[in-house]
Protein backbone atom coordinates (compact mmCIF):
# COMPACT_ATOMS: atom_id res chain seq x y z
CA UNK A 1 0.00 0.00 0.00
CA UNK A 2 1.67 3.59 -0.94
CA UNK A 3 2.29 5.88 1.82
CA UNK A 4 -0.05 9.29 1.97
CA UNK A 5 1.71 12.02 1.66
CA UNK A 6 -0.02 14.64 4.71
CA UNK A 7 0.05 18.54 3.54
CA UNK A 8 1.90 20.23 6.91
CA UNK A 9 1.34 23.72 6.26
CA UNK A 10 4.65 25.95 5.76
CA UNK A 11 5.83 27.21 9.67
CA UNK A 12 6.85 30.67 9.57
CA UNK A 13 10.23 31.28 11.94
CA UNK A 14 9.01 33.10 14.97
CA UNK A 15 12.66 34.98 14.93
CA UNK A 16 12.89 37.51 11.85
CA UNK A 17 16.26 37.14 9.98
CA UNK A 18 16.84 40.70 9.90
CA UNK A 19 17.26 42.97 12.94
CA UNK A 20 14.20 44.94 13.60
CA UNK A 21 16.42 47.86 14.80
CA UNK A 22 17.91 48.85 11.25
CA UNK A 23 21.31 47.73 12.22
CA UNK A 24 23.63 47.86 9.62
CA UNK A 25 26.22 44.61 9.73
CA UNK A 26 29.43 45.53 9.90
CA UNK A 27 30.46 46.28 5.89
CA UNK A 28 26.84 45.46 4.71
CA UNK A 29 24.27 47.91 3.75
CA UNK A 30 22.10 50.02 6.10
CA UNK A 31 19.25 47.58 8.23
CA UNK A 32 21.46 44.07 6.98
CA UNK A 33 22.27 42.92 10.17
CA UNK A 34 20.95 39.39 11.13
CA UNK A 35 18.81 39.64 14.13
CA UNK A 36 20.40 36.72 15.84
CA UNK A 37 24.16 38.35 15.80
CA UNK A 38 22.53 41.78 16.50
CA UNK A 39 19.87 42.52 18.94
CA UNK A 40 19.30 38.82 19.42
CA UNK A 41 22.13 38.14 21.41
CA UNK A 42 21.10 40.81 24.22
CA UNK A 43 17.59 39.40 24.13
CA UNK A 44 18.98 36.32 24.92
CA UNK A 45 21.29 37.76 27.45
CA UNK A 46 24.82 36.80 25.91
CA UNK A 47 25.63 39.92 25.42
CA UNK A 48 25.06 43.32 27.28
CA UNK A 49 24.93 46.73 25.05
CA UNK A 50 28.04 48.89 25.00
CA UNK A 51 26.44 52.04 24.47
CA UNK A 52 23.07 53.80 25.20
CA UNK A 53 22.59 53.49 21.42
CA UNK A 54 22.84 49.57 20.84
CA UNK A 55 20.85 49.85 23.97
CA UNK A 56 18.04 51.78 22.13
CA UNK A 57 18.90 49.94 19.03
CA UNK A 58 17.96 46.10 21.28
CA UNK A 59 14.65 47.94 23.19
CA UNK A 60 13.40 49.28 19.60
CA UNK A 61 13.82 45.86 18.55
CA UNK A 62 12.31 44.17 21.55
CA UNK A 63 9.11 45.84 21.59
CA UNK A 64 8.91 45.17 17.53
CA UNK A 65 9.28 41.50 19.04
CA UNK A 66 7.10 41.45 22.07
CA UNK A 67 10.04 40.69 24.40
CA UNK A 68 8.79 42.18 27.46
CA UNK A 69 11.34 40.69 29.97
CA UNK A 70 13.87 42.37 28.35
CA UNK A 71 12.55 45.54 28.32
CA UNK A 72 11.76 45.22 31.52
CA UNK A 73 15.64 43.95 32.77
CA UNK A 74 17.02 47.40 30.52
CA UNK A 75 14.74 49.68 32.65
CA UNK A 76 15.88 51.41 35.49
CA UNK A 77 14.23 50.49 38.95
CA UNK A 78 13.62 53.49 39.61
CA UNK A 79 11.31 54.30 36.65
CA UNK A 80 10.48 50.96 35.76
CA UNK A 81 6.49 49.84 35.50
CA UNK A 82 5.49 46.85 37.75
CA UNK A 83 3.92 45.04 34.36
CA UNK A 84 4.24 46.24 30.63
CA UNK A 85 1.74 44.82 28.43
CA UNK A 86 2.58 45.01 24.74
CA UNK A 87 -0.56 43.40 23.32
CA UNK A 88 -2.54 46.51 21.72
CA UNK A 89 0.03 48.52 20.74
CA UNK A 90 1.45 49.48 17.04
CA UNK A 91 3.35 47.58 14.87
CA UNK A 92 6.83 48.72 14.61
CA UNK A 93 8.46 49.37 11.08
CA UNK A 94 11.46 51.15 11.50
CA UNK A 95 14.03 53.41 13.53
CA UNK A 96 16.44 56.15 12.95
CA UNK A 97 18.71 56.93 15.15
CA UNK A 98 18.91 61.01 14.96
CA UNK A 99 21.64 62.07 17.98
CA UNK A 100 23.61 60.68 20.42
CA UNK A 101 25.52 62.29 23.14
CA UNK A 102 27.51 60.70 25.74
CA UNK A 103 27.24 57.30 26.07
CA UNK A 104 31.25 56.24 25.90
CA UNK A 105 33.08 54.00 27.97
CA UNK A 106 34.27 57.22 29.53
CA UNK A 107 30.83 58.39 30.40
CA UNK A 108 28.20 57.05 33.00
CA UNK A 109 24.97 58.62 31.16
CA UNK A 110 24.23 59.38 27.40
CA UNK A 111 21.33 59.82 25.25
CA UNK A 112 19.52 59.29 22.35
CA UNK A 113 17.06 60.85 20.14
CA UNK A 114 15.19 58.72 17.75
CA UNK A 115 12.37 58.48 15.24
CA UNK A 116 10.48 55.11 15.90
CA UNK A 117 7.89 54.66 12.79
CA UNK A 118 4.72 52.49 12.59
CA UNK A 119 1.65 51.37 11.76
CA UNK A 120 -1.48 51.68 13.88
CA UNK A 121 -4.63 49.57 14.41
CA UNK A 122 -5.81 50.98 11.30
CA UNK A 123 -3.20 50.48 9.37
CA UNK A 124 -2.05 53.78 9.40
CA UNK A 125 1.19 54.56 9.52
CA UNK A 126 2.81 57.53 12.56
CA UNK A 127 6.27 58.14 14.10
CA UNK A 128 6.83 58.90 17.80
CA UNK A 129 9.90 60.67 18.26
CA UNK A 130 12.20 60.80 21.48
CA UNK A 131 15.03 61.90 23.38
CA UNK A 132 16.10 58.91 25.95
CA UNK A 133 18.00 59.61 28.72
CA UNK A 134 20.51 56.28 30.11
CA UNK A 135 22.29 55.56 32.60
CA UNK A 136 25.01 52.89 33.35
CA UNK A 137 23.48 50.84 36.76
CA UNK A 138 26.37 47.97 38.03
CA UNK A 139 28.03 47.96 34.80
CA UNK A 140 25.26 47.93 32.09
CA UNK A 141 23.75 50.58 30.27
CA UNK A 142 20.00 51.20 31.14
CA UNK A 143 17.24 53.13 29.78
CA UNK A 144 16.19 55.94 32.59
CA UNK A 145 13.19 57.97 30.53
CA UNK A 146 12.33 59.70 27.60
CA UNK A 147 10.76 63.06 26.45
CA UNK A 148 8.27 62.34 23.29
CA UNK A 149 8.20 65.57 21.00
Amino acid sequence: MPRRKTARPARRSAVPTACPCGAAAEGAAPGAARYAECCGRYHRGEAVPATPEELMRSRYAAFALGETAYLLRTWHPDTRPATLDLGCGPRWTGLEILDTSGGSAFHDEGTVTFRAHYAGADGEPGAQEERSRFTRLDGAWVYVDGKVA
